[in-house]
This record gives C-alpha cells, structure tokens and sequence, in this order.
C-alpha cells in the first residue's frame, strides 16, 4: 500500500478503537445515508481523504524525495435528546482528538497529525448530531509511491 493509504487505514483503526468518554459503534471509510442507522449503530463516523498538497523536498533532476500535505474529513454522527446533543458531539470532538494525537507519526507513515479544523451541524439534523473534523497529516514519500 502507499503511504497515503497506510495513514488513512491508520486513521480509521484508531477511530474504531475509541471506547472513552463515548465507544465509536461504526467507523468507516464508505459514505452511508445517516437516515438508515438503527440506534445501536451511534455513534458513527466516517473517515474520508480530501485535499493533499505536495512538493519536492529535494531540488534537480534526481528528485526522488516529496512531501505531502493531506487533509481528512472526518464525519461523525451521535444520537441524543434535546438536553445532551451538545454534550454527545463534544464527547465525540473530543474522543477522536484525543485519539488521533495519542500517535501523530500515524504507525510512523506519517511526520505529524493535527487537528486543523472542528464544525458542528448546530442542531439541523435533531435528534441527530453530527461533526465534521479536517485532520491534517504531512508526510514524506519517493516520487512515484504516495
């Protein structure tokens, strides 16, 4: 596998293992209508690549060295009552920083991992909850294998 998806299936593992403060029920790299969960299945989430920037980090003809820059979007959905959504996709924000950071080289495929960017969907989806994380890994890779 390429190193970009060596992270990515990282990503997803890691976000599968959270049991604490909230257990991840479904994690997935595949898109999936929120409508159709049964309630067992919440929280959810989806682990998808987005953008990637990369450049050459050696300079000639013999350039074999780059560096990317990618980001992940990170879906999650929780399921509450009126009194406890907030508090459900904080857990949720929380959990999975918590988690991603417990290893930023990302199984050592990766240079660092942040946490760039946290959106909640504030309140539209009622009685569901759901976050959107961009999660930003810069790796290094020989020309020709990212």
């Amino acid at each position: 596998m390429s190193v970009r998806e060596n992270i990515a299936s990282n990503l997803l593992s890691t976000i599968s293992g959270i049991s604490s403060p909230i257990t991840i029920k479904k994690a997935t790299r595949q898109p999936f209508p929120i409508d159709e969960l049964s309630e067992q299945q919440y929280p959810a989430v989806v682990v998808q690549t987005s953008e990637e920037n990369r450049d050459d980090s050696e300079l000639g003809s013999g350039a074999r060295t780059r560096h990317g820059t990618i980001d992940f979007l990170i879906s999650g959905f929780v399921k509450g009552a009126e009194s406890n959504i907030d508090t459900l996709r904080n857990q949720l924000i929380t959990a999975i920083e918590t988690a991603v950071e417990s290893d930023i080289t990302r199984n050592g495929n990766a240079m660092d991992t942040m946490v760039v960017a946290c959106e909640t969907d504030e309140g539209s989806l009622f009685p569901v909850g759901a976050i959107q994380m961009t999660i930003r890994c810069m790796y290094e890779y020989q020309s020709g294998t990212p």
